[in-house]
Order: C-alpha cells, then sequence, then structure tokens
C-alpha cells in the first residue's frame, strides 16, 4: 500500500537546502562544544520519548521486526548522547618551539556535510552520520534511500525540537540525481555514504571533481569461521545472528560461514533446526523475529541467487522460496523462508556476490592456515567472526583476517563507541 507521496529534489531544491546548512553553520560552528552538546542531549532525550512511535514508524518504513527496529532507535540515541560528549573534548595542540616561540593547531569544522544514507537502517543511519558532523561543529544535509525515506524527516524533527538552528539538519528526498547534485554543489565541504560498492565508487568519483573528503561504508562478504572447539550452540546462535539479523540485509552479515570438517554435519543439523523455526510475519507483532524485505525487485533479486546457487551444485537444506503470511493483510507483501546452502565451494556466485538476503552459505575448512586463505580471498573485507575456545588462535586469526571488524564468539555486535569501518571495497 501506499504509505506517501514524496516529490525528487531537483537543483533548486538541493541549492536550498545547502544554502540553509550554510546558512546555519555560521551560527553552530561559533557555539561552544557544551553549547553544542546541550542541544544533542535534548536530541537523544526526544529520541528516548518517542521510541515506540519511532521504531513502529521505522517497521512500516523498512519492514524489520519491531524488536530490532526498538534497537535501532536506541542506537541511535546512544550515538548521539556518545558524541555530545566528544564535542567539549575536542582541542588543538600546543607546540613549543625554539627561541621561546610556540605554535597552535585549532580543530575546526568542515562547512555543509552530505550525508546519503541506505535503506537497511533509515533512521539509525541517520544519526550515525550526523551526530558525529553535528558534534564537530558542522551542518548537514541529509538524503535517505528512496525506498526509506520517512523516519529520516522524524530525526529533523526532533533535531529541531531540541533547539537546533534552523537549517542545521536538512533532509531532501530522491534518487540518484539529487545524490548526484549534492556531490557536485560547491558549498558542500564533505560527503559520507553508506550503500553498495558501485555506488560508492560513483560518489567518491563525483566527490574528487571538488577534490572533496569522503567517507564510505561499503557492501560485504565476510567470513564467519567456526573451529571444531567452538561452543557449538554458541555458534549457531553466532551464525543465525550473522546471516538473518534484519531479514540478512546487514553489509557486515557473515555469510560466508566455513565450518571445521569434524563438527560439520552437527552443525549443519542445528542450524536448520533453528533456521525452520524462525517466525516470519507481521514485523509489528512481538512474536515475529523476521519482517519483509525491503521491496519486491530486492526480494526478486534474493530469490534468483539462491537459483543460481542450486544451477551452480548448491544444496538448499531449508528455505530460500517466497513465504506468504497466513494473515490475508500481508499476502502481498515481501517475505522469503531464510535459506542455509550447504555443498558450497569458493568459485560459487552465492559465495563470491553480495547477496543481501536472508541466505547463509556453508562451506567446510580442514587447517587454520587454509580457512584464513580463503576467508581473506574477496575483494571485500568489512567484518568477520571467529568461534573457537583456544584464546591465543583467536586473537591469532582475528590478526590475519583483513576486516575492519572482528568478532570473537560473538557477531553484529555494533556498540557506538567503537568504530565501524571496512578493508579494501568495503571503504
Amino acid at each position: 500500500r501506499v504509505l506517501c507521496h514524496l516529490e525528487p529534489c531537483g537543483a533548486v531544491e538541493v541549492d536550498q537546502a545547502v544554502t540553509a546548512a550554510k546558512s546555519a553553520f555560521g551560527h553552530w560552528s561559533k557555539m561552544s562544544g557544551m553549547e553544542r552538546a546541550r542541544i544533542m542531549i535534548e536530541a537523544a532525550h526526544i529520541i528516548e520519548s518517542r521510541r515506540e512511535e519511532i521504531a513502529e514508524m521505522e517497521v512500516v518504513n523498512n519492514g524489520k521486526s519491531i524488536t530490532e527496529a526498538r534497537l535501532d532507535v536506541d542506537s541511535a540515541r546512544l550515538c548521539i548522547e556518545y558524541y555530545a560528549g566528544l564535542a567539549s573534548t575536542l582541542a588543538g595542540q600546543h607546540v613549543q618551539l625554539p627561541g621561546g616561540s610556540f605554535a597552535y593547531t585549532r580543530r575546526e569544522p568542515l562547512g555543509v556535510c552530505v550525508g546519503i544514507g541506505a535503506w537497511n537502517y533509515p533512521f539509525q543511519i541517520a544519526a550515525w552520520k550526523s551526530a558525529p558532523a553535528l558534534a564537530c561543529g558542522n551542518s548537514m544535509v541529509y538524503k535517505p534511500s528512496p525506498v526509506t525515506p520517512v523516519t529520516a524527516v522524524m530525526l529533523a524533527e526532533v533535531y529541531a525540537e531540541a533547539g537546533a538552528p534552523e537549517g542545521l539538519f536538512n533532509v531532501v528526498q530522491g534518487g540518484q540525481e539529487t545524490g548526484s547534485l549534492l556531490c557536485h554543489h560547491p558549498d558542500v565541504a564533505k560527503v559520507s555514504f553508506t550503500g553498495s560498492v558501485p555506488t560508492g565508487k560513483k560518489i567518491m568519483e563525483m566527490a574528487s571533481k571538488g577534490v572533496k573528503p569522503v567517507t564510505l561504508e561499503l557492501g560485504g562478504k565476510s567470513p564467519l569461521l567456526i573451529f571444531q572447539d567452538s561452543d557449538l550452540e554458541n555458534a549457531v546462535k553466532g551464525a543465525l545472528m550473522a546471516n538473518f539479523l534484519s531479514q540478512g540485509q546487514v553489509c557486515s552479515n557473515g555469510t560466508r560461514v566455513f565450518v571445521q570438517k569434524d563438527i560439520l554435519p552437527e552443525f549443519v543439523e542445528e542450524v536448520v533446526k533453528r533456521t525452520r523455526v524462525i517466525e516470519i510475519g507481521d514485523p509489528l507483532l512481538e512474536s515475529t523475529r523476521m519482517g519483509a524485505l525491503v521491496s519486491r525487485p530486492h526480494l526478486e533479486k534474493v530469490l534468483s541467487f539462491v537459483d543460481q546457487a542450486k544451477k551452480e551444485g548448491a544444496t538448499v537444506l531449508c528455505g530460500g522460496e517466497p513465504f506468504v503470511p497466513s494473515d490475508p493483510k500481508l499476502r502481498g507483501g515481501y517475505y522469503m523462508t531464510p535459506c542455509v546452502l550447504s555443498g558450497c565451494t569458493d568459485e560459487m556466485t552465492c559465495v563470491r556476490e553480495e547477496i543481501f538476503g536472508p541466505v547463509m552459505s556453508v562451506l567446510s575448512f580442514e587447517t587454520e592456515e587454509e580457512v584464513l586463505q580463503r576467508a581473506n580471498d574477496t575483494t571485500m573485507g568489512l567484518a568477520a567472526g571467529v568461534f573457537t575456545r583456544d584464546v591465543r588462535r583467536a586473537h591469532r586469526v582475528v590478526e590475519h583476517l583483513k576486516a575492519g571488524s572482528c568478532f570473537i564468539n560473538n557477531y553484529n555486535i555494533t556498540p557506538v563507541e567503537v568504530p565501524f569501518g571496512g578493508f579494501k571495497m568495503s571503504g
């Protein structure tokens, strides 16, 4: 059903947004860190008071379960609180020079920053991009994905209610053309983008025309290494979290699950048993653990990856099919059953390419040296995980994994205090 109608922003609207942000920057950048922090803390308090309202809108906006949406809202609030705390600590450096002279450095804001968000965490990413920018004294023009345009506007309302200067955080709607206008605008100082590798390359190329710095958080095809000495119960939970969180639509998901040969049968049996009982349905119900995928084209794309995997010799142990909920109101929804593929090899499309859906590819390995080489054999490097009881092995393996975020005996934990980013094509 249609939620709302939105007009894509053209050159006139983009220029209006950047001009408003530039005007707000003049006032905001001259405020002390403590003054900025007070407004940001107030924004966090408003988010906390509107938690359920924002979470419910995020479910409608994106299709994820209400349980996950609440955690996304919490993450957004915590991120704003964290950077509010850093705002007053930003300081330059005093350098003593010969002869009694000295020099000093100043930490100065850039100006108008552009944030371009992804559709898998609409509200959270808007907060993750805006909070550090605002804490440092910048203003922002934010473009959410046209697939999930609604909740970024709610964040703009929150900042305004908290007392932010008019124009400090602006939301523009639109697709590729709007993004291009933002990247090329002469008054934009920096661009931060979350999304696919091909689009990230285009963003970098466009920003380079104005020699603008860019921050890119792109795709992943992350490995999950499960050694035979691991706590199997915990490893299975980790694999489920690494593949089926948010309908599998998470850039850091550990979709290449490497399992040591001796425990492969037991692991596969247990992971399939758990996958089959994942509750799919109305994402607004507390009992639902998997909601709908974000759009019909995306659902069809994910299902096509499963078909391709079968053609290339993988075995579907469960799932990988369209799902029709029992509720008549949901029968046109973009649902599918979570899928576990076995018999996968490193050359298969399902192992090489990012699927961005609830599809787990299980592979077998024998030695640590072998699995490290295979795990790193990818153009991307966003995340990785290792499950083992051997602490020395865990840290040894993590040291050699070429990935930005590495997890030991857990997965997809993203505390706001910890940096998040990737290696290689992941940004």
